[in-house]
C-alpha cells in the first residue's frame, strides 16, 4: 500500500505545525556571532524582551573573591548590553523548545562520555 503524504497546505489549514526550510540573510553585520555571559527576560504587552549582556570576566572574579573574603559586596555593576531581542510569546513557546532539545542533546552526550 502506498505512503500517503499529506501537503504542508493541509497541514496548515488544520492547523498542525509545518516544518518549512528558511534561509536568513544576514543584514549590516548580524551574522558576526557576540559574547554574552548575561541574559534577562522581561515582558509587556505580550513581547517578550530578551537582553543579553556582557560583564567583563576579571569585574566576575574580583566579585567571587570578595564574597569569598566576606567583604562588602557591590551594590551596582557595570556592563555593557550587547543586543536586546523582542519577540511575541508564540516565538518565545518556540525558542524555549529549541532550547530544550539542545539541553537534552547536551545531556545525552556527557552521559555517553562517561
Amino acid at each position: 500500500m502506498p505512503e500517503q503524504i499529506e501537503k504542508p497546505e493541509k497541514k496548515a489549514r488544520e492547523g498542525k505545525a509545518v516544518a518549512l526550510s528558511l534561509r536568513l540573510a544576514p543584514v549590516n553585520n548580524s551574522d558576526q556571532p557576540v559574547s554574552a555571559n548575561h541574559t534577562t527576560v522581561s515582558v509587556a504587552q505580550g513581547i517578550a524582551y530578551l537582553d543579553f549582556g556582557f560583564i567583563e570576566p576579571a569585574l566576575l572574579a574580583g566579585l567571587a573573591r570578595t564574597a569569598r573574603e566576606g567583604k562588602t559586596m557591590p551594590e551596582k555593576l557595570e556592563g555593557k548590553l550587547v543586543v536586546r531581542v523582542g519577540m511575541g510569546l508564540d516565538v518565545l513557546q518556540r525558542l524555549e523548545q529549541q532550547l530544550q532539545q539542545v539541553l537534552a542533546g547536551l545531556r545525552g552526550a556527557k552521559t555517553a562520555k562517561q
